[in-house]
């Protein structure tokens, strides 16, 4: 899983969208102005997250966001994927960094953060409780490293 830019932007924007969310859907302009984001680049994501299910539009006014299932539900490696380019990272002249003596480095890497992104749902971020799963994240690292 690539750690891309639109994907940190996506995950920041959906927690904006879940955190502010109440008896009406969240507008994007508001989003936009709360997280300093574009609203065009907004616009291109949710279109994205709504295409994966994770969010649900509403026109009109009033009109906006809302989570398409309860934040518990929907973890951070949804939202990477939902906005994923898997193409992006041997375009225009990039590495591709899936030959070579590391390449089961990369491998291994890029697993490792696709399951631990899979662990940790948007509920987790807003309360908190993610920081506990870091801390027992890490130290189980530490302890298969030792071993």
């Amino acid at each position: 899983m690539r750690m891309s830019s639109k994907g940190r932007y996506a995950v920041v924007a959906v927690l904006d969208v879940a955190g502010y969310a109440g008896a009406k859907p969240v507008s994007l302009a508001d989003v936009a102005v709360r997280q300093r984001i574009s609203l065009s680049y907004l616009e291109q994501l949710f279109a994205m997250l709504r295409r994966a299910g994770l969010v649900a539009a509403s026109r009109g006014p009033g009109g906006g966001y809302r989570l398409q299932r309860p934040a518990g539900e929907i973890t951070v490696g949804q939202v990477f994927q939902a906005v994923d380019d898997p193409g992006a990272s041997t375009e225009n002249g990039a590495r591709d960094w899936s030959e070579g003596p590391a390449a089961g480095l990369w491998d291994a890497l890029d697993a490792h953060i696709e399951r631990f992104l899979e662990r940790v749902t948007l509920a987790d971020l807003l309360s908190g409780s993610h920081k506990r799963a870091f801390a027992l994240d890490a130290a189980e690292d530490r302890q298969s490293l030792s071993a």
